[in-house]
């Protein structure tokens, strides 16, 4: 998203850490507020920019171009532009992105039942 300084410390401590683990290369690549939702919204379909839009609350445009342009770069989204008038482009998941379904998936479920607990803990809590 932002520029970042090659040699930073901070630069340099993020490619050590990619380099170490496949983890942490995973969650950089799917890291940020939208991306993961992006690849969620067009896990069944294919969808234009106006579609995913529509479907992902209070998302800018802007945001959603940056994202988008990200997860092609990654070798997440598939970009297809149409030449026609008004241009026609649409996205959709690579078969690469399509393994991680079971994974968002996973990650749904828990944070559903993590959310629960947390909620239950958080009415015991404050009745004490």
């Amino acid at each position: 998203m932002g520029k970042r300084k090659l040699t930073s410390t901070n630069a340099i401590n993020r490619e050590q850490l990619i380099e170490f683990c496949g983890m942490i290369y995973a969650v950089d690549m799917l890291g940020g507020r939208w991306k993961l939702l992006i690849l969620y919204k067009l896990e069944a379909r294919t969808l234009r920019f106006s579609e995913l839009k529509k479907r992902i609350p209070n998302i800018t445009d802007r945001m959603l171009t940056l994202h988008l342009q990200e997860l092609e770069k990654n070798g997440l989204v598939l970009r297809n532009a149409y030449a026609e008038v008004p241009p026609r482009v649409e996205y959709q998941l690579t078969e690469s992105a399509k393994q991680l379904i079971p994974v968002w998936k996973q990650l749904e479920e828990w944070g559903l039942q993590h959310r629960a607990i947390m909620e239950e803990t958080s009415v015991k809590t404050d009745t004490y």
